[in-house]
């Protein structure tokens, strides 16, 4: 089966590369009985792939069981994952069976993994190794053939670290690792999944869907989602439901998003708190952005210095970049020069600096870019050509060639 009609099959969104790389390790395992362990955080979706591996798997007309390890308290978890005998503990009137016993021939889902106690760690290590355990308050030992999947949002590495996870329960659950990547990581799908759970609430509820205008799209793709696609589910709902208009903008949206991660979206806004605005975020993005350009630029004209027959094809190009990186440098240059944030029709945005930098003339001679860049190379480099072409990312012949050529002292 193919990935696409395993998205179909099980109702899973998207399109990221990492989305299906999980479903296609999923798909390979299935037909094994190698124990699985999925990891990633919390509201990722982690609950479809035991679904994926069991239901394509021979065990497929086998039983399945998902089980919440850390919801069943400590005391009776070791009963409700082995059984038990009648009078083994206060309150066992008659025998029972666990799910390993029950699940015979089928697939056990054991969902927060990491929330076992040590003891019943100890236990399910033994039914990992040789298919064997006892029931609470029994002697006798008992078989059982079941494949294990198991699924946990927490970092069992540090968890093993804190004495709070058995080692060798971790390599032995971690056969074959699958990892879920978190919403953030995935933003390509947020807003299919957004258009999904907006139809489904219109359908539940018996009412329009909601639509995002551009600048609400833009935010929501980019807001972290600590919550994951649980958290986007329920937001969705709750604007389906609360809100009268059925297009939402940005500043609406940007009222269900939790007021103490809005912090987290790359662009800053003017809002009540505006006081603890930070300006540093915005100069460390200047100064990335003028960064890149340079070295698109240094790319550039190193490429030119080595194809010299491909001047004038790029000599657009390079005046573009050119001019990217004095605007970016007039952006910077003037520390006192106010950034002032304010509220705009769609959503927010950093204006520009009240005085708008004058137009200047450049020049737009490649020749006189390349003397300019091996004078400042060699100057740098005290005259030593050997490091001045190392620093230009050109060969120490060529260097010499052009020194020669442009007649450099």
């Amino acid at each position: 089966m193919d990935l696409l009609s395993i998205k179909q099959r099980f109702g899973i969104i998207g399109n990221s590369i990492l989305l299906d790389r999980a479903i296609d390790i999923a798909r390979q395992v299935a037909a094994t009985d190698i124990t699985v362990l999925i990891t990633g955080e919390s509201g990722t979706g982690k609950e479809f792939f035991p679904k994926i591996i069991h239901q394509l798997s021979p065990r497929k007309h086998g039983p399945y069981i998902a089980v919440n390890c850390g919801a069943i308290p400590e005391g009776t978890i070791d009963s409700e994952l082995f059984g038990h005998e009648k009078g083994s503990f206060t309150g066992a009137h008659e025998a029972r069976k666990g799910y390993f016993e029950v699940v015979d021939g089928g697939t056990i889902f054991l969902d927060e993994i990491a929330e076992l106690p040590l003891g019943t760690q100890v236990r399910l290590l033994r039914v990992l190794e040789s298919g064997e355990f006892i029931r609470v308050g029994s002697s006798k030992v008992l078989k059982t053939n079941v494949r294990v999947v198991a699924a946990t949002n927490v970092i069992i590495p540090d968890a093993i670290a804190n004495g709070k996870f058995r080692q060798d329960l971790y390599y032995r659950l971690s056969t074959v690792p699958v990892f879920m990547p978190a919403l953030r990581e995935r933003k390509e799908d947020i807003y299919l999944l957004f258009r999904k759970f907006a139809s489904d609430a219109a359908e539940k509820y018996r009412m329009p869907s909601i639509q995002l205008d551009e600048e609400a799209q833009r935010i929501l793709i980019n807001y972290r989602w600590p919550g994951n696609i649980r958290q986007l589910k329920n937001l969705t709902e709750q604007i389906s439901i609360i809100e009268k208009s059925r297009t939402i903008n940005a500043e609406t949206l940007l009222k269900y998003l939790p007021q103490g991660q809005i912090n987290e979206l790359p662009v800053l806004y003017k809002g009540e708190d505006s006081a603890k605005f930070n300006e540093r975020d915005l100069l460390y993005k200047v100064l990335f952005d003028m960064k890149k350009d340079m070295n698109d630029l240094k790319q550039l004209v190193m490429n030119l210095m080595q194809n010299e027959h491909d001047l004038s094809d790029n000599l657009g190009e390079s005046n573009h970049l050119i001019k990217r990186l004095y605007r970016d440098f007039e952006e910077i240059k003037d520390p006192s020069a106010p950034i002032i944030v304010q509220p705009q029709d769609k959503g927010f945005h950093v204006s520009e600096p009240i005085q708008e930098p004058e137009e200047v003339e450049e020049s737009l001679s490649l020749e006189k870019k390349e003397i300019d860049f091996i004078r400042r190379a060699l100057t740098k480099h005290d005259g030593k050509r050997k490091d001045a072409a190392k620093e230009l990312g050109i060969s120490e012949r060529t260097l010499y060639r052009k020194i020669k050529e442009y007649d450099i002292a």
